[in-house]
């Protein structure tokens, strides 16, 4: 993700920081009236990563990632204090006269109201509602790992983890011609929004095997030996899922090499190699909201909660809570 410099500003706004592993609170944070090019934005709503997000909160950011995972307005530094996320939903209150009232996406964490560069804004376009708009980032994640995959008309595709960013990939993969899409998860719930989706379902073990192309997005060790089984000879497995501070041990003395599969990582911080002469993050991420405008991505978020809830909200998603998809935060 892009960086961009913080703003030391005073007034009244309210801010979630991670005050530890495992600790979060609200902080009064400070607004004022923009400079020139910038603006000032009230947060609509926002939305948690399930993946990056709650490895902050757990504090298993490695030493080593400390400043490659900074996030675009991210304030403190890991393991914490730290104020982190990149999913806000907001409106313009002051600023530039054109984007006055206008309904806008930020990189920025979960706070009330707060001040931006205006170029670090994207508009909403029509026909992409204010609640759905929290699945930008996660559907830029997608949109980068399927121009890493490189997947070709016809191809049989498997995607193993029915979190938001698998299920995205999965949808995108769907509308692809003549490409067989099969989503697979342990948790059989995430069938019915396979369905809603358009796309097939299994089980690890009901999986079909011989995948052309396979996307791994379980956030688990035993996914990604999934994904490896499920490939055909001379196929590419995409690693999405990131582990932090987790070691991961692969079955690399089977089938691995006699079938000559490719293990390829992606990772939304850089615009993927085939694209990278053209695109922009800014234009990436605005293709990823204008995928937004179908209805039936609303499947995705499962919960909904006020921003005064937000610590517990965290805690909570980092212990359990196995049905839950994409978790929005709601401000008044």
């Amino acid at each position: 993700m892009p960086a961009y410099p913080s703003r030391e500003v005073s007034g009244e706004s309210r801010a979630c920081w991670i005050e530890a592993p495992g600790r979060a609170a609200i902080r009064s944070a400070g607004v004022h009236a923009p400079a020139a090019g910038d603006v000032l934005v009230r947060a609509l709503h926002s939305g948690i990563s399930r993946g990056t997000e709650m490895l902050v909160y757990r504090g298993e950011v490695p030493a080593t990632e400390f400043e490659r995972m900074r996030a675009p307005f991210q304030e403190g530094d890991f393991p914490g204090p730290v104020k982190y996320g990149y999913a806000s939903v907001g409106i313009v209150e002051q600023g530039a006269e054109a984007l006055l009232g206008r309904t806008v996406f930020c990189l920025y964490p979960h706070q009330t109201r707060y001040v931006v560069p205006a170029h670090a804004l994207h508009l909403l376009p029509e026909g992409v509602p204010a609640p759905r708009a929290v699945l930008a980032a996660n559907m830029e994640t997608a949109v980068n790992a399927l121009w890493d995959a490189g997947p070709r008309i016809g191809d049989r595709i498997a995607v193993v983890g029915g979190g938001v960013v698998g299920l995205l990939v999965a949808w995108l993969a769907g509308r692809l011609p003549g490409c067989a899409v099969e989503l697979i998860d342990l948790n059989p719930s995430r069938r019915q929004v396979a369905e809603v989706l358009g796309v097939a379902f299994a089980s690890p073990e009901g999986a079909k095997p011989d995948a052309d192309l396979v996307v791994h997005a379980s956030g688990s060790a035993q996914g990604l030996v999934t994904a490896l089984r499920l490939a055909a000879f001379e196929a590419t497995v995409i690693e999405m899922s990131w582990y932090g501070r987790r070691e991961v041990a692969l079955p690399l003395g089977e089938a691995f090499h006699a079938q000559r599969l490719t293990l390829k990582s992606s990772q939304v911080g850089h615009v993927a190699v085939v694209q990278r002469s053209r695109w922009s993050h800014h234009r990436r991420l605005a293709l990823a909201l204008s995928l937004l405008r179908d209805p039936v991505l609303d499947a995705l978020i499962t919960d909904s909660a006020p921003f005064d809830e937000l610590p517990a909200v965290l805690g909570r998603l980092a212990t359990a809570a196995p049905d839950t998809l994409c978790q929005r935060i709601d401000y008044s």
